[in-house]
């Protein structure tokens, strides 16, 4: 059964990429990453808008999320238009063509005793 689920916009106030790391790459590499769950029947346009304290917003980074699956995006592998800096405190809002879930999650490996933290997203419509 296929079930329409989510919202088409969705905010995460928080967001951060620790500018080192520690353990093997990639698996260990600090990171934020954007889990986004398309459970419709259509392939999800997704566009990303990243938000700054002292500087202009930067986006859209433009993905596809296909009709009932899943996509795991880490904001360090967004590199069109610019890409996402280091060390540097920052916030997203998520718009899609059809509704999606959106969660956050967080490597945070800059010491060996790593934090992972995750949180859903604010649906905003």
């Amino acid at each position: 059964m296929t079930k329409t689920i989510g919202h088409t916009c969705w905010a995460i106030a928080e967001g951060h990429i620790p500018g080192r790391s520690n353990g093997p790459e990639p698996q260990m590499t600090s990171h934020e990453t954007a889990c986004i769950l398309n459970a419709g029947d259509r392939t999800a346009r997704v566009r990303i808008t990243l938000y700054f304290a002292n500087r202009e917003p930067v986006g859209p980074y433009e993905v596809e999320v296909p009709a009932r699956r899943t996509r795991h995006l880490r904001f360090n592998d967004l590199e069109n238009p610019a890409p996402v800096p280091r060390d540097t405190d920052y916030a997203s809002v998520i718009e899609a063509d059809v509704p999606i879930v959106v969660q956050h999650s967080r490597l945070d490996s800059r010491q060996s005793e790593l934090a992972l933290l995750s949180t859903m997203a604010f649906p905003v419509s």
